[in-house]
């Protein structure tokens, strides 16, 4: 089957094993305890019926999923900033700048010490290319759809495997950021780290099995326009998908710049569309009729299908070939962001350090949705100032790390600059964010614990 129809059928797929996912999130305690979402449980129920394990699904299915993240990241990065009201530096930096300046030592963090064991240790014993290294923090923090959208990137610079490695990265990091967060958190309301939960408050059942009860429910969006004359869904992503083509017409002239960025990948570039769209509907004076809500439900729409498609799709005779590597590529990667959060976090944040650690590394192991569900944990009613510090932090933080500028380009510059000197440069971004947060007055060397 090929076409639009053949792509119809893949996304429709797509859709049935998402659902089946949050079937069994409800049914396997398991499942909830450790909250993993349904597009990873989707997502390897696909795997399992691959060519790499039980072959029953036809080819153009996968050949249709392995293209879905690439797209479907544009829209996750463009409706990042859309319907958000931006401050100004200040405020930004007063109330945000404590959480830019962990991100950005987590962040570079994680290509020093990726860069670090690749060119030490996986280099001379199994032969991996230097920007082998990149996969943590793309993975990781960028996540499947950024890996996806990184393919050309790795094939342009001689390693056509390394998107592929990165979607597993980016499950690996999940994986963790669910688990790893929960049992710390677990840890955390037992040793009285957390501010809003106790052991007898615990966390709610309704997260657990993910479906909400009516009492608990909520609106999950607003119309600003009438339906009458335009859904507000189709509204706000044709808004999204002006956004997209201005990142296009942005990449056109990124390309043009030099032919080492003539694979430069659009997600990144999207992003900036979505902050010039947003800016311009302040100007012209439009920006109320946007609703943040419903970006969100596009956002987190994209966000669902793509990491079903990316799972589904992962080259598994490409992981084992590079099991070893990749797994202690992992180790460390895990390992870092665990020193962030029971370490740096109470010695970088002045206060509710919990909250706001376990917030940052859940959004460092597995982007930034992972992140709001274990604040959620910590703080189901937004107590705390962290989703404000946090979301302040993003607007400073997206644009290079965790998808943005320094992503995209990272595996270029370590092809075009050498992993040394790669290394050299994220150590040199992990120095100037903790001094600037001993400056600041946030950091210190005693724990706040």
């Amino acid at each position: 089957m090929e076409g639009l129809t053949g792509v119809f059928f893949s996304v429709s797929l797509i859709a049935l094993f998402l659902l089946a996912g949050q079937f069994l999130r409800v049914q396997v305690k398991l499942f909830q305890n450790i909250f993993l979402p349904a597009s990873i449980i989707g997502g390897f129920l696909a795997l399992a019926l691959g060519p790499f394990l039980l072959d029953l699904l036809p080819d153009f299915i996968y050949t249709t999923w392995n293209q879905i993240p690439g797209i479907l990241i544009n829209y996750v990065f463009a409706t990042l900033f859309l319907g958000v009201t931006i401050p100004g530096i200040k405020t930004l930096w007063t109330q945000g700048g404590s959480q830019l300046c962990l991100g950005a030592v987590a962040g570079a963090g994680q290509y020093f010490f990726g860069l670090l064991v690749t060119a030490l240790l996986l280099v001379p014993l199994f032969g991996v290319p230097p920007i082998f290294g990149t996969i943590l923090e793309i993975g990781f923090a960028g996540g499947h759809g950024t890996a996806a959208g990184m393919r050309q990137v790795f094939i342009d610079h001689g390693f056509p495997a390394g998107a592929d490695l990165a979607q597993m990265s980016a499950t690996v990091g999940i994986l963790m950021a669910v688990v790893g967060g929960v049992f710390y958190i677990n840890i955390a309301i037992r040793r009285g780290y957390c501010s809003q939960l106790d052991i007898k408050k615990g966390i709610a059942e309704y997260k657990k099995r993910g479906l909400i009860n009516e009492p608990d429910r909520f609106s999950s969006s607003t119309a600003t326009v009438a339906s009458e004359s335009i859904e507000p869904f189709a509204f706000h992503f044709a808004i999204a998908s002006v956004a997209i083509l201005i990142g296009w017409l942005l990449l056109l002239g990124v390309q043009n710049l030099h032919p080492a960025l003539e694979a430069f990948p659009l997600f990144p570039l999207a992003m900036i569309g979505g902050m010039l769209v947003q800016v311009a509907s302040i100007r012209l004076k439009i920006s109320r009729f946007f609703d943040r809500l419903t970006f969100e439900r596009i956002l987190g729409f994209s966000l669902d299908m793509l990491v079903v498609a990316a799972i589904a799709s992962i080259r598994l005779d490409l992981f084992l070939a590079n099991f070893w590597p990749f797994i202690i590529l992992m180790v460390v990667g895990v390992a870092w962001l665990f020193v962030c959060l029971i370490v740096l976090a109470p010695r970088m944040f002045p206060y509710n350090w919990l909250e706001r650690g376990v917030t940052e590394y859940g959004m460092q192991t597995g982007v930034t949705a992972m992140g709001l569900l274990l604040l959620r944990l910590v703080d189901p009613q937004y107590k705390t100032d962290t989703a404000q510090s946090f979301g302040f932090k993003q607007m400073l933080y997206e644009p290079f790390f965790g998808g943005g500028l320094i992503t995209a380009t990272a595996p270029i510059l370590v092809f075009n600059l050498g992993i040394w000197w790669s290394i050299i440069a994220a150590g040199l971004i992990i120095v100037f964010f903790m001094f600037l947060s001993w400056l600041n007055g946030w950091g210190q060397l005693k724990s706040r614990k």
